[in-house]
């Protein structure tokens, strides 16, 4: 994997078709594009995301003060049984979303929960046989009836939402003072109005919306909610977390990135999970750019390639029992944090994920702010607990499950 993706990252670097997205998305996002378009519009999405996160209100403040608004949501549940997915959803879209929009939404907004509710349903029909046959046979699957046919409606909510978003932000856009993403685009639209080649245009801003808020939700929400079943399976993890925790930050100080650092066993938990539950297991397609060689085949250029990131993840040469979850992965013999060649989670290479340095903040300050505050504990016992997914194609998805949220 490192070979192709990093070593021979120009050959390996363009973007293969992927109709579940491409097919409602089209050649103006982020994602699915290639050429000088993809290059310019994935440089000024990590130069705004980076601005943004250096500004008036750092990324990590954003991150902070929705991690208040889910620990008093999950106070108001008084310990009875909760299903989290939604809260937990709501949450990280909302963060995305203040980056994007401006502001963050009330959790009973409608919007918001068209938002989530559309991610949420179009990640488990990717991640079903659905989604697989559609990728495989899309001009046939159009004309056969199943799930996969609300894919185009879920996309459509997101889109209706944008739509509302940008038209207001055109007509009170100050172009010395721009207060988020769609401002930054849409002066980047003026900017360019005279050149026809130029990647910044009316259509090519929602779709871009659709890429950021897709990708900022979905994966890290899924990510919180398999880890909070893990931790309920193995309460001896959470348990030893909550102790760094009250070693390092205390019960009254607000966790922080700086306190990072200081916690290996709680760093090594996160990266296990995202090891463990390997949310996306079969990267996003890649294309060839060039006739290549590789390993002693010849690839021709534009040939598809999937890299199964998932087979990097649980490789027994660097991970001695990969089927079992076990934070020692990431930590050396003196229970330091240790990074592992073998860990991909946002893939690799030129198309490695734009947002890894925004969900890593978000999973170490939202799972240290919950179990800061609250303990998880299963509605069934834990022997019962099953962690396996029920879903695996473009994501793993989690099985549903209850718990108590019990303050400590």
């Amino acid at each position: 994997m490192k070979e192709a993706l990093i070593d021979q990252s120009e050959a390996f670097g363009d973007r293969g078709d992927y109709p579940v997205f491409l097919n409602f998305i089209g050649d103006h996002d982020l994602g699915f594009t290639n050429g000088d378009s993809w290059k310019i519009r994935r440089r000024f999405a990590l130069q705004t995301l980076r601005n943004f996160g250096m500004g008036k209100r750092t990324i990590e403040e954003r991150i902070l003060e929705e991690a208040q608004f889910l620990i008093k949501e999950f106070k108001k549940t008084m310990g009875s049984p909760v299903n989290p997915t939604k809260f937990l959803a709501n949450t990280v879209s909302n963060v995305i979303c203040s980056i994007i929009y401006g502001n963050r939404f009330d959790y009973e907004d409608k919007r918001l929960k068209a938002i989530t509710g559309s991610i949420y349903n179009n990640f488990s029909i990717m991640s079903s046989t659905w989604g697989t046959l559609y990728n495989m046979f899309p001009g046939l699957m159009e004309y056969v009836p199943g799930p996969h046919q609300k894919m185009r409606r879920y996309f459509q909510d997101i889109y209706d939402i944008s739509d509302d978003m940008i038209k207001n932000h055109e007509e009170t856009l100050d172009p010395k003072n721009p207060r988020d993403y769609i401002d930054c685009f849409l002066i980047k639209i003026k900017e360019e109005m005279d050149n026809p080649d130029s990647p910044f245009y009316a259509k090519s801003l929602p779709r871009t919306i659709q890429n950021l808020i897709f990708g900022g939700t979905e994966t890290v929400s899924t990510t919180l909610r398999y880890g909070i079943l893990i931790l309920m399976k193995y309460p001896e993890t959470a348990e030893r977390i909550q102790e760094e925790i009250d070693r390092v930050i205390g019960r009254d100080e607000v966790p922080s990135i700086a306190h990072r650092s200081k916690m290996p066993y709680t760093e090594a938990t996160i990266n296990e999970f995202m090891r463990f539950c390997d949310v996306i297991p079969i990267s996003l397609p890649r294309c060839t750019a060039k006739n290549t060689h590789f390993r002693g085949f010849f690839i021709p250029k534009g040939t598809y390639v999937t890299p199964l990131l998932t087979s990097v993840h649980y490789d027994p040469e660097y991970y001695a029992e990969p089927n079992i979850f076990n934070p020692n992965n990431f930590l050396d013999e003196n229970s330091v944090f240790k990074k592992n060649d073998a860990h991909m989670p946002f893939a690799a290479g030129k198309r490695i994920c734009p947002g890894e340095s925004l969900a890593r903040m978000e999973l170490f300050l939202f799972f240290t702010s919950l179990l800061q505050n609250f303990t998880f504990k299963p509605t069934v016992s834990k022997d019962e607990l099953d962690i396996r997914p029920i879903g695996t194609g473009l994501g793993s998805i989690p099985p549903e499950y209850k718990c108590c949220i019990v303050p400590r």
